[in-house]
């Protein structure tokens, strides 16, 4: 993530403090013992990001909340290519949620859906309208989990993923990366920094060019970036960087929703359906997506007291997605015959966003008595316009059931694509607008060896729908205590809320409709032992979801939101780092419960992985990195239909050798090749993961 880099693994604790490295970041610095008093001292250098995930630059160890980070250098040490690739070493996190993806980074947190924000704003709205995020423009990707709504208003209970946009910085490295790699994988990159005479004003360029294809035959996934970025420092008080973004990608969807029967069931015939067999019709399918977005991060000292620091973007995204699949016929019911034929639905969906934010906030640092007191007082504002113009063809008579040839029939075992059906005009989509403000107030309490915080936020959500207008307003606290011991041992314990708007009648009461609420009880211990850069960390947490749709047995409910969902989880993180080698490893367990009693969909009960780096110098010559991910199974239940998909295991290697000016790398992912599939859904289709993909790599500094 930084220009200079090195790697803060894991950090389930926010371990910003504990990782190495890490020029704008978290980066560690072990010294030599003090001859005066023989005492091994750690300097930190760099601090969390007030853009961030925290909105605070408190340093991790302070911190009694759990996220992960994984750097710019760390995720490209294992070999990622995409945000979700990004995340498959963090504890807590399914990354991979439907395997194989070129729509989206579906991430899972907790065991919930979790939004995603760029630079502390969110960053994507609806349904495949935004443009995916190229992980070469970024410095980190941040994992805060449980509840935040009392930072960032309507939110998932699980938590979020922020990823950090590369800025300017006066120690930049200009580089140019080659890379190519399976399936026919070109990519160009660079990244350049430029400076003014007096050094006020610092400029970054990031651009990309991709043209590859996938591990489906009739999928590509081309890309281009064009990211320049500039800062300039009016005084050593004040300074104002701005980010610009066009990103276009051109693409299909991976997401084929295989059926069922011919991949985790066996055909009447026997036959298997190949994890890359292609569904669509050439010609037709594509999901092609641009956007382009430019933001203001701004901050200003005012005196020794008191400051000030504004975020703000606009942002401008379209999409055009269309894709054949196998009809589907409802949960049970087999979506091909026994000789593996199946009827094709159709789709269009031309997606429409825009979306402005700003979040300005004023903090004071200051004392009463023997008391220090961190304030954070925030207000913000976002309007986000959604609109989508769509077209179907469905292969099924919902009347009977019944698949009908409407779109054409395709056999699954040997697919033959015949022409394009005549689909209905496309249909102009509803114009919705949701404006959020909020007002957030937060104090972070010193006592001595306690750290205590306090946060309570006011939202008020209005949505209009083709100008008819609904209003919801909701309060979220969160308040924690953390204790610090001079061994390196912080024992933390918090409470914390989200919340989801909810907008329209309930049919049983006639009232208005309730927002999903979520509530969270962390307790946990973070340990950095004196003297070294090894941090490990554990969680535990209880959630609660309420408000959810009735459970399919509740008679004579009052409401239709009597649902509840708890999940209960143990997270471990250990970034552990010698002279040559660091380990990273992660345990993950989670209970989950839906509802209706059973297991939430698509969550594995357990993760676990480890990834190793042989790293004897950070300069010049031979490094290697090897990892393993295990996965456990994961349901998926509607009705009377109980699907378990099976557990898995991948390994990802490195290998590396740097000389004076050259970083050359080979990465494999997947090295076994093992065929897998990250869910099956009860409804009736399921989702292969990533095959071996081998990424070599060339980036030469100057």
């Amino acid at each position: 993530m930084e220009i200079k880099k090195t790697h803060i693994a894991f950090a389930l604790s926010l371990a910003l403090t504990g990782a190495v490295n890490a020029q704008d970041n978290t980066k560690l610095n072990q010294q030599a013992p003090d001859a005066a008093n023989n005492m091994e001292t750690i300097e930190v250098i760099g601090t969390p990001n007030k853009f961030g995930a925290l909105k605070s630059d408190t340093p991790i160890m302070e911190t009694a909340r759990s996220v992960s980070i994984e750097t710019f250098d760390s995720y490209m040490a294992k070999g990622a290519l995409s945000l979700d690739d990004a995340l498959t070493y963090s504890s807590g996190v399914t990354a991979e949620t439907f395997g194989f993806s070129t729509r989206g980074d579906f991430i899972q947190i907790r065991g919930f859906d979790a939004p995603e924000y760029r630079d502390g704003m969110q960053s994507l709205s609806g349904n495949y309208n935004n443009t995916r995020p190229e992980i070469y423009t970024l410095e980190q990707v941040e994992v805060l989990k449980g509840p935040a709504s009392v930072l960032f208003g309507p939110g998932s209970p699980g938590g979020l993923v922020n990823i950090v946009t590369k800025r300017p910085t006066a120690l930049g490295t200009n580089e140019v990366m080659l890379e190519a790699g399976s399936f026919g994988r070109g990519q160009i990159a660079t990244d350049l920094h430029f400076a003014s005479g007096d050094e006020k004003l610092l400029g970054r360029f990031v651009g990309l060019y991709r043209e590859s294809d996938t591990q489906i035959d009739e999928i590509n996934d081309d890309s281009l970036v064009i990211a320049p970025s500039f800062t300039y420092q009016f005084s050593d008080d004040t300074q104002v960087t701005i980010l610009a973004d066009y990103t276009k990608r051109k693409s299909d969807s991976a997401h084929q929703f295989l059926p069922l029967t011919g991949t985790l069931y066996p055909s009447a015939s026997g036959q298997e359906i190949s994890n890359t067999a292609y569904f669509g019709q050439p010609g037709f399918n594509q999901f092609d997506t641009e956007s382009w977005a430019i933001t203001l991060l701004a901050e200003h000292q005012i005196n020794d007291t008191w400051s000030v620091d504004l975020s703000s973007r606009y942002r401008d995204g379209e999409s055009e997605y269309k894709q054949a699949w196998v009809s589907f016929l409802g949960a049970g019911t087999p979506r091909i015959d026994q000789n593996g034929n199946g009827a094709r639905s159709w789709y269009i969906s031309n997606g429409f966003s825009d979306q402005f934010q700003v979040d300005a906030r004023a903090r004071a640092s200051f004392a009463t008595g023997n008391v220090e007191h961190q304030l954070l007082i925030g207000v913000s504002n976002q309007r986000i316009d959604n609109r989508n113009d769509r077209s179907n063809l469905y292969g099924v008579d919902f009347s009977t059931g019944l698949p009908i040839p409407v779109g054409g029939i395709i056999n699954v075992f040997n697919p033959v694509y015949g022409a394009v059906p005549e689909l209905p005009a496309v249909t102009r989509g509803t114009e919705t607008e949701d404006t959020i403000w909020g007002l957030y107030l937060h104090d972070q309490i010193s006592i001595g060896d306690w750290v205590l915080n306090a946060g309570v936020r006011f939202d008020d959500v209005e949505k209009s729908v083709e100008g008819v207008k609904t209003d919801e307003k909701e309060t979220s606290i969160s308040v924690s205590a953390l204790y610090q011991f001079d061994s390196g041992l912080s024992p933390y314990i918090n409470y914390s809320e989200s919340f989801a708007p909810k907008f329209g009648i309930d049919e049983i009461s006639k009232q208005a409709l309730k927002p999903e609420k979520g509530q969270q009880i962390e307790a946990g211990i973070k340990y950095q032992p004196t003297g070294t850069s090894h941090l490990v960390t554990l969680a535990v947490f209880d959630i609660e979801l309420e408000n959810l749709a009735n459970p399919n047995d509740l008679p004579n409910a009052p409401t239709q939101q009597e649902g509840v969902s708890e999940v209960q989880g143990i997270e471990i993180e250990a970034d552990l780092r010698f002279d040559v080698i660091s380990v990273e490893a992660n345990f993950n367990w989670l209970d989950s419960e839906d509802p209706n009693g059973n297991e939430r969909s698509s969550i594995p009960k357990r993760t676990a992985s480890v990834w190793t780096m042989y790293e004897p110098s950070k300069e010049a010559g031979f490094n290697a990195g090897m990892g393993i991910r295990y996965v456990d199974n994961s349901y998926s239940t509607q009705g009377l239909v109980h699907i378990v998909t099976p557990s898995y295991s991948v390994i990802d290697l490195k290998l590396g050798y740097r000389l004076e000016d050259w970083d050359l790398s080979l990465n494999v992912r997947n090295l076994g090749d093992r065929e897998y599939y990250s869910t099956c859904l009860a409804r009736g289709d399921c989702f292969p993961g990533e095959e071996r993909n081998i990424t070599a790599r060339a980036v030469y500094s100057f």
